[in-house]
């Protein structure tokens, strides 16, 4: 009896940590669609109107260290669920 509780605390334990290293992958595929979209959207509207490409890159520029700032924070929690068990 005490061992099959055993066994179900180490198999949830190791679901935990598959679910948080899944959650890691997810945001790191996110960031990276996330700012290649960004990056050919400005490229779109660089090319339609070259006389705002200052504003467009400055925009893309900070939208884009969001995206880095929201994955980085999603991978760390993520990190930790599976260090902190």
């Amino acid at each position: 009896m005490l061992l099959a509780i055993i066994l179900q605390a180490v198999a949830g334990a190791a679901m935990g940590k598959v679910g948080a290293a899944i959650g890691a992958a997810l945001a790191a595929f996110a960031a990276g669609y996330g700012i290649g979209k960004i990056g050919s959207s400005s490229m779109e509207a660089i090319a339609r109107q070259p006389e705002s490409s200052g504003d467009i890159r400055s925009s893309m520029i900070i939208v884009a260290g969001m995206i880095e700032g929201a994955a980085l924070f999603a991978i760390i929690v993520c990190l930790l669920a599976i260090v902190v068990k």
